[in-house]
């Protein structure tokens, strides 16, 4: 019997735990080039190279959907969008760097090109720095463009490019800050073909219908769990009341 109920209580951890990512992605559904966590469950029938009694449930965020996601035009000359499949690098609270679709940029007071979450973009050479007063734009390829205004006549300078980089044959981890990483640390290398869209952000690739009816089963399968700890609970005292009877 208890074989039965620990089961069913792996079983409810893991609903629980699904239904944590699907809220996760709920409340990130209009954030700029969010990425969808999935989540799965499987059965652990073998441990440690041996056989196990016990199936146990278990569930955990496997990865990211890296499904693109809605691409629209918001006028401002310092948001991003990119094209294909390359992410965008920005340095980590570590030093190192981190990846992410987010393209919602700004200059700090500092001077330094941040995106929404504040995290300095990188560009080829470290984080991107802006002159106090000019003017952004930002090229096809990544490149940051600075215009003075006290040069009205002169034409724009690149102040950097941003780091575009290719996830082609590399594996990547999401953390919980929702920015992805080279799993056994290192980073991705720029792609020189990588191409943005200025003007525009990429928006979450969570479907809120979708994540909402995931809400749901995971709720009911975590109500069918609790069924089934209640019903061996009820088998269990009718063995001891037939035992009483003997």
């Amino acid at each position: 019997m208890d074989r039965l109920i620990y089961t069913a209580l792996t079983a409810m951890n893991a609903a629980m735990d699904r239904q944590r990512a699907v809220a996760n992605n709920l409340a990130n559904a209009s954030t700029p080039g969010f990425r969808g966590e999935v989540f799965s469950v499987k059965a652990a029938t073998v441990r440690d190279g041996s056989p196990e009694a016990r199936a146990m449930a278990r569930g955990s965020v496997r990865g990211a959907d890296m499904t693109q996601g809605r691409v629209t035009s918001t006028g401002q000359p310092m948001d991003i969008a990119v094209n294909g499949e390359a992410l965008i690098a920005y340095q980590g609270p570590d030093g190192g760097e981190l990846y992410s679709r987010r393209g919602d940029l700004r200059v700090a007071p500092s001077g330094l090109i941040e995106n929404g979450e504040r995290l300095p973009v990188m560009g080829e050479g470290g984080p991107i720095t802006v002159p106090a007063g000019f003017s952004i734009s930002i090229a096809q390829d990544g490149t940051v463009l600075g215009s003075d205004p006290a040069a009205p006549n002169a034409p724009a300078e690149p102040l950097g490019r941003i780091k575009l980089a290719s996830p082609d044959g590399s594996v990547l981890a999401k953390g919980i800050d929702s920015f992805l990483k080279v799993v056994g640390g290192g980073v991705l290398p720029a792609d020189p073909t990588a191409q943005v869209t200025s003007g525009a952000l990429e928006q979450s690739n969570v479907e809120t219908a979708d994540a909402l009816v995931a809400m749901i089963e995971a709720q009911r399968a975590f109500e069918q769990r609790v069924k089934i700890i209640s019903t061996a609970g009820e088998l269990d005292e009718a063995g001891s009341r037939l035992m009483a009877m003997r």
